[in-house]
């Protein structure tokens, strides 16, 4: 029986911590994919050697072309220019839009029935723009934003109140920026909602340390951005898709209706399995919130529409 294949574009850090963490995984063989010659074979041969010590038998090929990838399952997109310190994620729409598209149309020849991952920043935007540019069918592209900004509330949560992360429970909805939506009245610990355990202002203000996440990282870093969470966080979706876990998860994905927005790739609660996007979830929101979803939407939207597509 032939094995799963995961195909990864983009050899940077991002790309590369995915292709690992996948391997270790044993979900699938892995496909990465860079422009830069030795590049992915360099990184592809290295994790491979680190098999025998990490007990994983899954298989690795680095290439500059697409065609390894052939019917690949999954597809994740990484590759893009990163953020460097005082650029925005819009900064990068511009020179990102060519080479998704690029990618995209190597993609659909290649992986006609795959699903597709997308990490390439500004995300909300490249997210729509692989859907519409691929054709495929909503339910296979799905951008990764809302489990790696989860992932960093629930850290600063856990940081505050010396716990375990494992017993902390989130939601983020709304494009992946500043104006994310974090929702600390669907926050709990162990089913304790949040608000019980510490005071607003202190929710306040972990909420927008976590709307500045990527930032504080790209600062800190000062030459590139944040690769071992992001890379996480797309490894945990194709295990969700290749394992049909039917996980709920927070994603960026094409919404007809649903949160009263329409013609727009936003960060909603849904069910990801074998199917790709098997469902959006709707949770009640009070009306702060319900403004907070609208303003995050007018951001997406600016992007959306400087696409010029």
């Amino acid at each position: 029986m032939a094995r799963n294949k995961i195909s990864i574009i983009g050899a940077g850090n991002v790309g590369a911590t995915v292709a690992n963490k996948v391997m270790e995984m044993e979900v699938g063989d892995v496909v990465m994919v860079d422009i830069i010659d030795g590049l992915p074979q360099g990184k592809g041969l290295d994790m491979l050697e680190s098999a025998p010590i990490e007990g994983f038998n899954s298989n690795i090929v680095g290439t500059t072309g697409y065609e390894e990838m052939r019917n690949s399952d999954v597809v994740v997109i990484t590759s893009g220019v990163p953020r460097k310190p005082g650029m925005s994620r819009e900064d990068l729409l511009e020179t990102n839009k060519k080479i998704i598209e690029s990618v995209v149309d190597q993609v659909v020849t290649s992986s006609p029935n795959a699903i597709l991952i997308m990490v390439a920043n500004p995300l909300d935007t490249m997210t729509y723009l692989a859907l519409k540019r691929s054709g495929f069918s909503k339910k296979r592209v799905v951008g990764m934003a809302g489990i790696l900004d989860t992932a960093r509330f629930k850290t600063f949560i856990a940081m505050e109140l010396n716990i375990s992360i494992e017993d902390i429970q989130t939601i983020i909805l709304g494009g992946h920026g500043d104006q994310m939506v974090p929702l600390p009245r669907y926050t709990t610990v162990s089913g304790i909602p949040l608000l019980q355990l510490l005071p607003e202002e202190t929710v306040d203000r972990l909420v927008e340390r976590t709307r500045k996440g990527g930032g504080e990282i790209v600062s800190l870093l000062k030459t590139g951005s944040a690769f071992y969470a992001p890379g996480a966080a797309a490894a945990q979706m194709v295990e969700a898709i290749i394992k049909d876990k039917k996980r709920i998860l927070p994603c960026c994905v094409y919404l007809e209706g649903e949160y009263g927005l329409s013609d727009i790739c936003f960060g909603v609660p849904i069910k990801l399995g074998a199917n790709g996007v098997e469902e959006v979830i709707e949770v009640e929101l009070n009306e702060v919130e319900r403004e907070s979803v609208s303003t995050s939407a007018d951001a997406v939207m600016k992007g959306i529409d400087a696409l010029k597509l």
